[in-house]
């Protein structure tokens, strides 16, 4: 292999256990639902639904629990390797 084509080689390898790849708040989609909405950005191969939870969690206001409402690839809002946003309602706890 020549030390071209090594080195994408290894900043891939790389990128593949970095967290930059870690799901992130977003922009909620306007209109969805009433109240406050949270949005992440993730990778659907590499995110689990309790990483989106907390990450929505981490996001609500406090004494509001996050509850799942929708997905949608969005490329205006999440990069190309997170292209899944997810929506969460951030509602009074039970």
């Amino acid at each position: 292999m020549t030390s071209g084509r090594a080195l994408p080689l290894a900043l891939a390898l790389a990128l593949a256990g970095c967290s930059a790849l870690a799901p992130y708040p977003t922009v909620p989609p306007a209109g969805a639902a009433a109240g406050p909405r949270v949005a992440i950005c993730y990778n659907g191969l590499r995110s689990s639904r309790a990483e989106l939870r907390a990450a929505a969690q981490q996001e609500c206001p406090a004494h509001t629990a996050a509850h799942f409402v929708a997905t949608d690839l969005r490329m205006n809002h999440c990069p190309l390797l997170l292209p899944t946003r997810a929506t969460f309602l951030c509602a009074a706890k039970k």
